[in-house]
């Protein structure tokens, strides 16, 4: 089985879908980048482990090419040697290497196109990884946006509307209060000008008394 064949419970796909719908987007988020960290650890010993198999394969195939090279020659210089039977054993053991350098072949193709394939996951991974850091700054900034903003509508978020309500009750009161003083100006002015008018009255009727007073004392002298 490939190593690309792997299960996950969460991945940048399904976090995306899952982020606008979570109640803490930071904390599922967290939660996809501690799994996904697990991840990439685990895929970055399992890559050293592949690499060092891969090389351990690629040394046993090169051996058994090495040693089929070997034994061909040796069979050639038997031959010319005129020693057939030692060039027929010697040809013998370079059909088993061969055959060895062939099973190692392709044990170390294999293994190195998983290895090819891990280091590609892992590169998708690390990806993943950095996205969802990124979104989590993101998501962190906005939620510190929203809680400045909070502090500024708990803090002054009414401040002008109650300073004009303030400013709007003072400006009444001063109103009536100069209403309440015009009101008594004018009772004032009104008393003063009443008596006024009994003075006048009163005066007129003195004048209108004496006058009586010295026709009378003319007729009786």
């Amino acid at each position: 089985m490939s190593v690309m064949k792997r299960v996950r419970d969460m991945t940048i796909a399904t976090l995306n879908d899952r982020l606008e719908r979570a109640e803490d987007p930071v904390r599922l988020i967290d939660q996809f980048l501690w799994a996904t960290h697990q991840d990439i650890v685990q895929g970055e010993q399992l890559q050293r482990q592949y690499a060092a198999h891969v090389e351990h394969l690629r040394v046993q195939w090169q051996d058994a090419e090495s040693w089929k090279e070997r034994r061909e020659q040796q069979a050639l210089t038997a031959l010319q040697a005129g020693e057939e039977h030692a060039a027929r054993l010697a040809l013998q053991d370079k059909l088993a290497h061969e055959e060895r350098a062939a099973r190692y072949r392709e044990l170390y193709e294999q293994a190195s196109r998983e290895l090819r394939d891990l280091e590609q996951l892992l590169a998708e991974l690390r990806d993943e990884y950095r996205q969802a850091y990124d979104k989590r700054q993101y998501y962190l900034a906005r939620m510190e946006s929203l809680r400045l903003q909070q502090r500024l509508n708990a803090r002054f978020g009414t401040g002008a509307a109650d300073s004009r309500e303030l400013f709007r009750s003072i400006d009444d009161r001063i109103t009536d209060m100069e209403l309440e003083a015009r009101s008594l100006r004018e009772v004032r002015r009104m008393g003063q000008e009443l008596a006024y008018r009994a003075g006048t009255v009163l005066q007129e009727a003195l004048e209108q008394e004496m006058q009586r007073l010295k026709r009378k004392l003319e007729q009786g002298g």
